[in-house]
This record gives C-alpha cells, sequence and structure tokens, in this order.
C-alpha cells in the first residue's frame, strides 16, 4: 500500500477517535514535515531560536488537536499543515520583533522554487498581511499561495488538496504571485 493511502486509512481512523493512528500517522509522515520545516528555517538568522524538530512536533501537535477535523486524504492533512507551520512561523516573528522592535524578519522569496532567500527584501509579517489582503479579493488563490509556498506542495497534491484543477493551480499560483510581488514592492 502506498504511504498516501496509509495515511489517509490512519487519518479515517483518527476521525474515528482511535488515538493510537495519530502515533502512527507521525512515524509515517513525520521526515516529510520535519524537512519542510527544515525548508522554510534555512534562511532564517543563524541564531534562531525555532528549530525545524520543534517546528514539525508544534505543527503536528496543533493538528491532531483539532477535534472536528475531516480529513480527506494526506494532501488535505499537508494542506492544514501548511497552514499551520505558517501560522506558526507568524506568530514567531511577531513575538521576536515585539521584543526586538522591527529586528529579525525573516526575509523571503515568492518564487516557484519556494527557496528562503535571504537578500529577496521581504518580511514574513508583510507577507502574511499581504495574503491576507490577497484572501479578501481570493480566497482561493490566498490558499495556493499558503499550500505550494509554506507547504511546499506540488501543483497535483495543491489541486487535490483544493479540489480543483491542476490548470486552475497553475493560473492562481501565476496571478498571485504577480499580485504579491506588486504589493510587497510598496
Amino acid at each position: 500500500m502506498k504511504p498516501e493511502q496509509d495515511a489517509t486509512m490512519m487519518l479515517a481512523a483518527m476521525g474515528r477517535g482511535d488515538r493510537s493512528a495519530a502515533d502512527e500517522l507521525m512515524q509515517l509522515i513525520y521526515e516529510e514535515l520535519r524537512k519542510l520545516a527544515s525548508h522554510y528555517l534555512e534562511g532564517e538568522r543563524p541564531n534562531h531560536t525555532l528549530q525545524p524538530t520543534a517546528l514539525a512536533h508544534e505543527a503536528y501537535l496543533r493538528l491532531i488537536d483539532q477535534s472536528n477535523a475531516d480529513w480527506q486524504n494526506k494532501a488535505h492533512f499537508m494542506a492544514m499543515a501548511a497552514e499551520m507551520i505558517r501560522r506558526i512561523l507568524v506568530d514567531h516573528a511577531r513575538r521576536h520583533n515585539a521584543i526586538k522592535r522591527g529586528g529579525g524578519q525573516m526575509a523571503v522569496s515568492i518564487e516557484p522554487e519556494h527557496r528562503v532567500a535571504q537578500d529577496a527584501g521581504v518580511d514574513l509579517l508583510a507577507l502574511d498581511e499581504s495574503l491576507t489582503e490577497l484572501g479578501e479579493r481570493s480566497e482561493r488563490q490566498r490558499r495556493v499561495v499558503e499550500l505550494r509556498f509554506f507547504g511546499g506542495l506540488s501543483v497535483e497534491d495543491t489541486a487535490l488538496a483544493l479540489g480543483i484543477s491542476q490548470a486552475t493551480v497553475k493560473d492562481d499560483w501565476r496571478l498571485a504571485r504577480a499580485w504579491l510581488r506588486h504589493k510587497l514592492k510598496d
């Protein structure tokens, strides 16, 4: 059985109240979550206090703590993980900036290769504000950016998670990136 099918079965078991399924799911997807967390933290300042393992664990714990979640499949779970990672990183940046008053903002790039870049000139808080504004214009485009950028999901997985075509994902991704580039220049 494919890992995606295993994950879907475990998610269904969790929905039925099987707490042991959460442990099995963690073993199955932990490395994926940790790699995702590591990917987004590699562009952070060298003395960053949030580590990939902690970010992966925090995202996972928040996800399985949702009692009313109706997980459809692994892609749906990873889509929600992307949203959770975004929230955690933004919350961490806000706390850090409150302490430092403007210092230590995480620079990010919204390019297709999903790389975090120190020289991109865009901070995570500005990106979060812009994504909120984009969501007011197009919630679907906001979700596409969130899944592709924060979640690292492929076009195929993003389409599956949102229940839309791959062509729509590509169009939304292109339009949203252009809109965000323009917005973040201001």
